[in-house]
């Protein structure tokens, strides 16, 4: 099993769920971050006074999947989250070693 975790743009997160909608993934943790990479903030004027946001706001996917499904996952969102410009995002694949479903103790992929 695998874990992806994908840092993309917000706006693009609805494509991104019916993506991978379309390709069999149907549970997903989605959390509000920021940060920056090489785009590197940008300065804004806010009441006269210049100052410079840093950390843009960022949405963290996280799906856990079944290796026969990595790779359709993976293509799934880069195709949804692409826009071509600097701060789309990206994505990483971690092993995960064991999954449990709390209520039924299912464990590994019966669990996800």
């Amino acid at each position: 099993m695998k874990k992806i975790e994908a840092i993309i743009k917000p706006f693009k997160l609805e494509d991104v769920k019916e993506a991978l909608s379309e390709v069999g993934i149907a549970g997903m943790t989605v959390t509000e971050v920021k940060g920056f990479g090489r785009q590197r903030g940008h300065t804004e004027i806010y009441r006269g006074s210049e100052y410079t946001v840093d950390f843009l706001p960022k949405i963290k996917i996280e799906v856990v999947v079944t290796n026969a499904q990595l790779d359709g996952a993976v293509q799934a969102i880069l195709r949804a989250a692409r826009t071509g410009k600097i701060g789309d995002g990206k994505i990483f694949v971690l092993n995960v070693e064991q999954a449990i479903r709390i209520r039924t103790e299912e464990r590994d992929e019966a669990a996800i």
